[in-house]
């Protein structure tokens, strides 16, 4: 019967937060989740809520309520990192993030009182880790993921080096942020409260522009400079950490520092790896198996099982073995070429074809919301009235013909013609 409750309560806010191109499948996991993040009433107000950003008066608007009652409800939202809260051209702006990355991490990125956590972390554990709906949903539909992999610097040829673009270093996205905050690692923290967490570093989770100005603004990170955090980064890549980004070329909102053991995009990426549920680097390790003397070291550091040992074939020596590599699985982190001891016996290649990033969270939502029939959703924001909501039924159904999908879901649809675009709407 509670679940009948919590269900009829919470329906309205589910709805909306899968018009979304990153959803959250329904499950009585999911509204006993959102019981703990939201009351009922702040749960109906927010189902209310556009999916871009907006203003405190179209809030008002929206919840038919006085500005001044809206703006305390908004600012409450906001304290508890459920909504961010940003500053645009001089005026206050409002977003209401994806679950993932989004207000369910956010729930967990500093020790909080307001909430249990331990409870909070088994409904988490059992609603991601063990019925894996959420997962597969977020981390397989369409081509385009929410994430993307950088690389390990430092193991980097200096002739390599030089073929890495900005966006693809974590430290040019480090150095450039306009606000960096760090804060617990969500994945590592829930782990803990389900006696499960590795040893790996647990302030580690960085946070950057937008999303960074939020958070430290309310207390849920902690802000800090740009020599701090490359030091930071420094200690995940001795802890053989890998680095998970948002999957945008501008205005990157976060990187986590994963484990394998731990955290969500490191287990999708060995679960559904024939998905490609992580965007890899643009590289790849080759490995000298003249050079390789089977060690090991490369295979127990990889995060998503891509190296294992095999036979040499060498009649001298029977029992000899050297790694090989499982490319289906590989993210080109680099994390085997750090640990390799032999000079030379694994080093990063590029791939033959450049892995496309979205230039930023508009062309990514968009790109996203193409693959998986949602952009009626983007374009009729906010559908309260009748109409919008005929008009965006029309053009999903529309958008779902084959033609028309081929058509949309083309890379140079989604590379160029879009981004193009977006680059037209920030001028």
């Amino acid at each position: 019967m509670a679940h009948h409750t919590l269900k009829n309560g919470y329906s309205s806010l589910v709805e909306r937060l899968n018009k979304f191109p990153q959803g959250a499948p329904p499950s009585k996991l999911l509204y006993q989740i959102l019981a703990m993040l939201f009351s009922e009433r702040e749960a109906e107000l927010v189902a209310l809520l556009p999916i871009k950003p907006f203003t405190t008066e179209q809030a008002s608007r929206a919840w038919k309520m006085n500005r001044a009652q809206t703006q305390k409800v908004l600012d409450e939202l906001a304290g508890r990192a459920i909504l961010v809260d940003m500053d645009q051209e001089g005026e206050q702006v409002y977003v209401l993030p994806p679950p993932m990355a989004g207000f369910f991490e956010f729930s967990l990125m500093r020790t909080r009182g307001d909430l249990d956590q331990k409870v909070l972390s088994e409904l988490f554990y059992q609603y991601l880790n063990v019925e894996e709906d959420f997962v597969r949903e977020l981390f397989t539909k369409g081509e385009t993921q929410l994430g993307r992999t950088f690389v390990n610097e430092p193991v980097l040829s200096n002739e390599d080096a030089l073929h890495v673009l900005d966006y693809e270093r974590a430290t040019e996205v480090i150095k450039t942020a306009r606000h960096i905050g760090v804060g617990t690692c969500y994945c590592r923290h829930k782990m803990y409260h389900v006696g499960r967490a590795c040893d790996a570093p647990m302030d580690i989770c960085m946070t950057f522009n937008t999303s960074a100005g939020s958070l430290i603004k309310h207390g849920h990170a902690r802000e800090i400079d740009a020599v701090e955090c490359l030091d930071l980064l420094q200690q995940a890549y001795e802890h053989n950490l890998v680095q998970f980004g948002e999957n945008v070329r501008e205005g990157v909102n976060f990187i986590c520092n994963c484990c394998g053991c731990c955290c969500e995009a490191m287990i999708a990426a060995r679960k559904f790896a024939i998905l490609n549920p992580v965007h890899t680097t643009n590289f790849i390790p080759v490995i000298a198996e003249d050079s390789c003397t089977g060690c090991g070291k490369c295979v127990n550091v990889c995060p998503v099982e891509a190296i294992a040992l095999a036979s040499a074939n060498d009649p001298h020596q029977p029992k000899r073995r050297h790694a090989t590599l499982i490319e289906d699985r590989c993210l080109g982190c680099g994390v085997c070429v750090r640990n390799c001891p032999e000079a030379g016996a694994i080093k990063l290649e590029q791939r033959p074809e450049r892995i496309l990033t979205p230039l930023n969270g508009v062309h990514k939502a968009v790109v996203m919301a193409v693959e998986r029939d949602k952009l009626q959703n983007l374009i009729f924001d906010n559908q309260a009235l009748m109409s919008h909501r005929a008009l965006a039924a029309i053009l999903g159904a529309i958008l779902r013909l084959p033609p028309v999908k081929r058509v949309m879901a083309s890379k140079q649809m989604k590379s160029v013609y879009l981004e193009n675009l977006v680059r037209k709407m920030d001028t």
